[in-house]
């Protein structure tokens, strides 16, 4: 069975259960599976077959959730789009990916308007305004879609493991961004491991901040339903709306980029609320410092994770869930373990291997690339064959992630390849000075990178950002690190911003800084 399967099970098994929360809009599963037969019968109505690519371009909304639903029962392949990319990357993607169609909010009007003439562009499904207004060839209004569509299941098709379900493009921080295949065997056996992994039930309450564009949270789309569980949906991140909700709609669970819980656990306002429904708070899509997983469970009063992941493996990788015996450990040495990358997740087997591909020492400080394999693991990129065997060897999939592994078997990322930095023959993880830097009173943000330098070949720098009312000199900084870490690791040079470079999925963009310093 495809990804066909689990929403009809939520229906039947959880009808009168609430399923979405979304602004004002609220519904049971029951209400939710028949807009979503709606939409899939409305898309068949308007030409849509098998195997055809259908993108989105919207916030957080419960149409993204309904789209991802009526993609799966038509066998079509979702394309998402990251709304923060300019006309011309939107271009790029929707011809590389061959997208017919596209699902669009209103609110990316001007942007589509600036897109090339491509078959996507001609036919457009609008959501939140009239699209007799807006120049397209085939304008159509989703709710007009919904309303004039049977909201009868559709005919169940039969779609298998391989069957492409997702087409997830790269940030393109590393250069032309890569369509990532998803399959629904992928996907499936990602949503089973999640629930197995962070026991998600009938009872848990998600909450959709991050981006559902992005794999920090898509797959939550499916574990969740998958279980009866209840989706709480914003349509972009605000610290304080988030904080606000939390108490409001006693969110159990939820997964967020770093960059989001370092503004929230740092926002004037964080002891305002109530979150004791929280029973865990995970974190993903970037490495995270040790003193933020810190003031996290200090702010949160939960229990913390830290995941580890890729768009190509659906995403987790590892989880810092703690083994039964480590619970008995002193808290500060507890709290180590969930500040690391964590041991490797249910459905996959992972590696560490040095350049001659043997594992490396489980001593903590041997450093290799990680590898990994398993049913979560993409099948390759859309349409680059070449680039699919670059990655994939052997069955393995080399991550381009440097880390070191322990006698327990939990990983600590130490630093992506592209950004290790070589400074008189020594090499520096940007990762461990990042986590210093955060130790810093005074500092909200911080990236390292390596910039040349005649006499070290590189030499370190810190970009940081200073919270709102508080100063500190480049010296200061710098002896600050100088006495946590060794003199070569420490930065040379230290530049203050207003706010660091992101990608549309929040992470912080070191291509970004070192291309403005060229």
């Amino acid at each position: 069975m495809g990804l066909n399967c689990i929403l009809p099970k939520a229906a039947k098994l959880y009808p009168k259960y609430e399923a979405m929360v979304c602004g004002s809009v609220r519904m049971t599963y029951e209400q939710f599976a028949q807009r979503v037969w709606r939409l899939s019968n409305g898309l068949s109505s308007i030409g849509f077959s098998r195997g055809e690519r259908l993108a989105i371009l919207h916030e957080n909304c419960h149409v993204y959730l309904e789209t991802y639903f009526a993609a799966a029962h038509l066998g079509l392949i979702l394309v998402p789009l990251n709304y923060r990319l300019s006309p011309r990357e939107l271009a790029a993607i929707l011809e590389d990916s061959g997208s017919s169609a596209m699902i669009v909010q209103r609110a990316f009007e001007d942007k589509v308007k600036d897109l090339p003439p491509l078959p996507a562009t001609e036919r457009i499904i609008w959501t939140q305004g009239d699209p007799s207004q807006v120049m397209c060839r085939e304008s159509e209004g989703y709710e007009a879609l919904l309303a004039r569509s049977s909201e009868e299941m559709p005919e169940e098709i039969s779609l298998g493991d391989a069957d492409v379900a997702h087409l997830y493009y790269t940030s393109g921080t590393t250069g032309r961004p890569k369509g990532v295949m998803l399959t629904h065997g992928n996907v499936k056996s990602h949503a089973l491991g999640t629930i197995a992994e962070l026991r998600i039930c009938d009872c848990d309450n998600w909450f959709h901040v991050a981006p559902l564009f992005h794999l920090a949270d898509a797959w939550a789309t499916f574990a969740i339903t998958w279980a009866g569980g209840k989706h709480v949906v914003v349509p972009s991140f605000d610290p304080e709306t988030v904080l606000r909700l939390i108490q409001e709609e006693k969110i159990t669970i939820t997964n967020l980029i770093p960059t989001m819980l370092n503004m929230m656990v740092n926002h004037p306002r964080v002891a305002s609320f109530d979150y004791s429904s929280l029973r865990v708070i995970m974190s993903g899509g970037a490495p995270i410092a040790p003193e933020t997983v810190r003031k996290i469970i200090d702010a949160f009063k939960s229990d913390y994770i830290q995941t580890y992941g890729m768009t190509e493996t659906s995403p987790y990788l590892t989880m810092s869930i703690l083994k039964k015996h480590l619970k008995d450990l002193p808290w500060g040495q507890q709290l180590g373990f969930k500040a690391k990358t964590g041991r490797e997740f249910i459905n996959v087997s992972l590696r560490v291997v040095d350049d001659l591909g043997n594992d490396v020492a489980l001593d903590g400080k041997q450093v290799g690339e990680i590898i990994v394999k398993g049913d979560t693991v993409t099948p390759g990129y859309w349409n680059l064959p070449e680039e699919t065997k670059k990655a994939i060897r052997d069955g393995w999939l080399y991550t381009g992630d440097l880390a070191v592994m322990d006698m327990e078997g939990y990983v600590n990322i130490v630093d992506r390849k592209k950004d290790m930095i070589i400074t008189g023959g020594e090499n520096v993880y940007s990762t461990e000075v990042e986590n210093v830097l955060y130790m810093h009173p005074d500092i909200l943000e911080a990236a390292v990178i390596g910039v040349p330098d005649a006499h070290w070949g590189e030499k370190v720098k810190a970009c940081v950002v200073l919270k709102e009312g508080r100063h500190a000199t480049e010296q200061e900084i710098i002896s600050f690190c100088k006495a946590h870490l060794a003199s070569y690791k420490s930065p040379k040079e230290v530049e203050f911003l207003h706010a660091l470079p992101r990608t549309g999925s929040g992470k912080i963009y070191k291509k970004g800084l070192r291309v403005s310093k060229e």
